[in-house]
C-alpha cells in the first residue's frame, strides 16, 4: 500500500480527527490549534441597551458535559500526536472554559509543555454584566511532543522583533477587528476570528522555511494565510463549507513574500559548535603564545591541547577566565584576545571562531 499523499496548501473538509488519521504519521512540523472553548452559554449575553452580544453560541462549541468534552479533546489531540514529527511542535489556544483540561490531557497523553503564552487584549470586550473581572486575556499552551526531543525555537528572531529584548510570555495585541476582520451579509463571518499578528508570532517562533503547518480548526483560515506570507506550507481542517469557503477566498488573494525577505536572525544556539582546539589545530594560534584580556590586565598561556594556564590554574579558556574574575562561570571566547604580529593589537579570538564558522557553512 502506498504511503498517502501529505495535502500541502490545502483546506480539506470534514472531521479533523477523520482527516488526520489519513494523513501520513510524522509529517507535520507544527500544529497551531484553536478548538472550541465549551463556553456553555446557557443564554443570550446583552449590553446595558439590551442590544445582543455576538457571541458564540454556535453547535460546534455546545457539549453535553465536561466528559464529553474531555473525550473530543483526547480525540483530536491523538491524532495530533500522530502526524507530528518528533521535532515538531503543537501549539493550542484557550480561556479558562476549556485551557486546563486542555492542558492536562496534552500531559496525559505524553506533550511535554515548554510555555504558557498570556495574550493580553488590548481592547477586550467589557463585562457588561458587572459580576465578573473583565476577561482580558486568553492562554496559549506550547509543548514539544515528548520531553527531551530537540524542537524548533527562532530565541533570537523573536529577541530581534521585540526590539533586541528577550520576548516574554506574556503578549500585548488586539483582538481581530476593522479591515482584517472578515464580514458576511454585514456580520462576523466567524465569532472566534484570532488577529493575525497572534499567529505571526507563533509560525516565526516555532518553524522554519518550507515547514508544514496543520490547523485542524482552520475557520476562515487566519493560520493558513500567516503561514502562505511566511513562505510555510500549510493544511487546513475544517468541517464548515462556509468558513472554508470564506478562508479560500482569503488565501488566494495573499502573495507570499521573497525568502530574502523572510531570512530571520538565526540562532546561536544553531550554528556549529567550534572548540578551541580546532584554532590551535588550524594554525591560528600556536602552543606558547599569549592570550589577554582586552586590557592587558591578565594574560594566559595557550597549550597544545587548546587549554590555557595562568596562575597556577589551567582548564578551557572559559575555566581560566572566571578563574581571573573570580566568578563562577564566564565565556571565554569574550574575555580573551590575541596579539595580531604586525600591529600588536589586540583582537578578540571570537573573530577565529566565526572565521571557522564561516568555512563550516
Amino acid at each position: 500500500m502506498s504511503e498517502p499523499i501529505l495535502p500541502l496548501d490545502q483546506i480539506i473538509r470534514g472531521d479533523c480527527v477523520e482527516v488526520m488519521n489519513r494523513l501520513p504519521a510524522g509529517s507535520v512540523d507544527l500544529v497551531f490549534a484553536d478548538p472550541p472553548y465549551n463556553l456553555q452559554l446557557q443564554q443570550d449575553l446583552r449590553r446595558p441597551d439590551q442590544s445582543q452580544v455576538d457571541a458564540v453560541d454556535d453547535e460546534w462549541d455546545k457539549f453535553a458535559d465536561f466528559a464529553t468534552y474531555d473525550r473530543f479533546t483526547k480525540s483530536w489531540l491523538t491524532a495530533c500526536r500522530r502526524v507530528l514529527k518528533d521535532n515538531g511542535s503543537l501549539w493550542v489556544i484557550g480561556s479558562y472554559h476549556n485551557i486546563f483540561r486542555v492542558g492536562a490531557i496534552l500531559q496525559d497523553l505524553g506533550f511535554w509543555i515548554l510555555n504558557d503564552i498570556v495574550w493580553r487584549k488590548s481592547n477586550p470586550m467589557p463585562n457588561f454584566r458587572g459580576r465578573r473581572f473583565t476577561n482580558a486575556h486568553e492562554t496559549l499552551i506550547w509543548c514539544a511532543k515528548d520531553r527531551g526531543k530537540r524542537y524548533t525555537f527562532n530565541y533570537d528572531a523573536m529577541k530581534a522583533l521585540n526590539e533586541d529584548l528577550q520576548m516574554r510570555s506574556d503578549w500585548l495585541l488586539p483582538l481581530c477587528t476593522g479591515a482584517e476582520r472578515l464580514k458576511s451579509n454585514g456580520k462576523k463571518a466567524h465569532p472566534t476570528q484570532k488577529p493575525e499578528a497572534l499567529l505571526y508570532r507563533v509560525v516565526l517562533a516555532a518553524t522554519r522555511l518550507g515547514d508544514v503547518v496543520l490547523d485542524p480548526f482552520f475557520g476562515t483560515g487566519t493560520t493558513g494565510a500567516v503561514a502562505k506570507r511566511l513562505n510555510r506550507r500549510y493544511i487546513g481542517i475544517e468541517q464548515s463549507d462556509e468558513y472554508a469557503g470564506h478562508a479560500e477566498k482569503r488565501l488566494a488573494a495573499i502573495r507570499p513574500s521573497s525568502e530574502d525577505a523572510l531570512a530571520v536572525t538565526p540562532s546561536k544556539r544553531a550554528e556549529p559548535r567550534i572548540p578551541f582546539g580546532l584554532i590551535i589545530e588550524r594554525g591560528f594560534i600556536t602552543p606558547g603564545e599569549f592570550l589577554f584580556d582586552h586590557q592587558r590586565r591578565h594574560h594566559a598561556k595557550v597549550r597544545a591541547d587548546g587549554s590555557l594556564v595562568a596562575d597556577g590554574v589551567s582548564g578551557s579558556i572559559h575555566r581560566v577566565a572566571a578563574h581571573m574574575q573570580g566568578a563562577q562561570a564566564f565565556n571565554g571566547w569574550q574575555f580573551w584576545h590575541f596579539e595580531e604580529k604586525a600591529s600588536r593589537a589586540l583582537i578578540s579570538i571570537d573573530v577565529l571562531r566565526q572565521r571557522l564558522r564561516t568555512e563550516i557553512v
